[in-house]
């Protein structure tokens, strides 16, 4: 080795020095907005920037969200929901005003630094049946195309957020890479689109659901901690799921004949409640784990460098589908209010730590119990509680949850709280019959995780009520005559 002078040092330094700041302070984070509450979106994207977040990834193109990001500098990945795909695949028209609307008017008016659109969110999870399979690609086509009519191709790319199933082993290890075998044909035409357009792949990994789907799933393996027994792949080293995933990706890229297209992680997380393995304990392990494991831009054996991924997900969204389990409205970094629930340093901040959502402002402090003198046998309890937990949010309950160790008044009491706070403290909405009471005094347990919650105010936006409404006293009574 040759003589390195004291400049040359310091010029290394400042290099390596840049490359781990890049690579942790430019960490995105998805914001999702399926709540019954949401926080407005000039809280939330204060919250971004108290954070440091550099990226944000959204499902949809809602117009206040965009409009508050604008002069930000934040890069936003703007969506396209499933539900739009026929629309904009079907129709060049359709797909060039969308462009239009969510695009050039959001850069041009409002100064968003729009830098993606992502089209669909994993549409072809084998739960959709294919449903999606043959509106995809046209969807991509389309409105790639209208990028280009509208001038941005150069500013905005295209991509498609695809869950890790779209690929698979041969072989078990990520040396056996390559795309599901049912949509091996689809899959290379929207690579090739993508290599074409100059546009990453995007793919959401999560080391939770294994864990979740299969109990014999190694937990060690899970995070990035180096305690788990290393997985050898002719003689490369894998310690974590995370890094054998990806390869596995990247091995798929590379034997169809894409070995640079770039990859985006678009999903990445681990939930804080509703399963025995989603608490705050695992969470912060895990994203602390991930954000150290790629700070230092080392990559994966395949994909070495630093690595664009976005967090899943900044807040709890309470009216997410359980279909997967109940551990879906739990993702956040940040509670339902923009609480931050445990420490975690992503290099952004000068504490450090998570900076929490200020002036959030909230409903009064009070809540709906069962009342002390109702026997857990009257016939009117148990329809009661179904009908709660059928429209509002009994996640928190059940085995190894933050609520899990309730008694049976507990569990009866934070199901009509659940509804009571979701239809804003309305006196009706706590009418159960003769079984429920209003009490201004707290009956969240003294020890442990569980929280009987105080809804925040409704946000009121520019179409009108922001929030999902809740039903109205006449659709209420109605419904709980039918269940009685």
């Amino acid at each position: 080795m040759g003589w390195v002078t004291v400049a040359d040092r310091v010029n290394i330094g400042l290099v390596c020095l840049f490359m781990m700041l890049w690579s942790v302070s430019g960490i995105g984070v998805n914001w999702g907005t399926q709540a019954s509450h949401p926080l407005p979106p000039d809280t939330m994207v204060r919250l971004l920037r108290d954070n440091g977040f550099q990226r944000v990834k959204l499902f949809d193109a809602d117009y206040d969200t965009l409009k508050t990001l604008g002069k930000t500098g934040i890069e936003v990945m703007v969506g396209i929901p499933n539900d739009m795909l026929a629309i904009v695949g079907g129709s060049m028209k359709a797909a060039e005003k969308w462009v239009a609307k969510n695009v050039t008017q959001h850069i041009t008016s409002n100064n968003v630094n729009i830098r993606y659109v992502a089209v669909g969110n994993e549409p072809f999870l084998e739960t959709y049946n294919g449903s999606y399979l043959g509106i995809t690609f046209p969807a991509l086509r389309n409105i790639q195309l209208a990028l280009v009519k509208a001038g941005h191709n150069n500013q905005v790319k295209v991509t498609v957020p695809l869950n890790a199933d779209v690929y698979e082993s041969t072989n078990g290890s990520p040396s056996g890479g390559d795309f599901r075998a049912d949509i091996h044909d689809i899959m290379l035409t929207i690579v090739n689109f993508l290599s074409l357009s100059s546009a990453p792949f995007t793919v959401n990994i999560y080391p939770f659901i294994s864990l979740y789907s299969d109990p014999n799933f190694p937990v060690e393996y899970a995070f990035f901690d180096g305690n788990a027994s290393p997985v050898s792949d002719g003689g490369t080293l894998y310690y974590n799921m995370f890094d054998a995933n990806l390869d596995t990706l990247a091995h798929a890229l590379q034997k169809n004949g894409f070995a640079d297209l770039p990859i985006i992680v678009g999903e990445i997380g681990w939930p804080t409640d509703g399963d025995r393995n989603a608490n705050t304990e695992y969470a912060r392990r895990f994203n602390q784990g991930f954000m150290s494991h790629i700070s230092g831009g080392r990559g994966t054996p395949m994909r070495p460098g630093p690595i664009d991924a976005y967090l899943f997900s900044l807040i709890d969204e309470d009216s997410k589908s359980i279909a997967p389990g109940n551990f879906e409205r739990h993702w956040g970094i940040f509670t339902f209010d923009g609480q931050a629930k445990y420490p975690l340093n992503l290099g952004t901040t000068n504490s450090g730590a998570l900076i929490s959502a200020k002036g959030v402002q909230y409903l009064e402090r009070k809540w709906c119990v069962m009342k002390p003198s109702v026997r857990l046998d009257d016939p009117q309890v148990e329809p009661s509680v179904s009908f709660a937990c059928g429209l509002a949010d009994c996640t928190c309950l059940g085995y190894g949850t933050s609520c899990g160790n309730l008694d049976a008044w507990g569990n009866i009491s934070y199901a009509f709280n659940s509804y009571f706070q979701k239809n804003n403290q309305r006196e009706d909405a706590c009418k159960f019959p003769n079984v429920s009471m209003i009490t201004k005094a707290d009956p969240s347990p003294r020890d442990g995780n569980c929280k009987f919650n105080i809804m925040i105010q409704p946000y009121y936006g520019s179409a009108g009520w922001y929030a999902r409404k809740p039903l109205g006293l006449t659709s209420v009574l109605l419904i709980f005559s039918l269940v009685l």
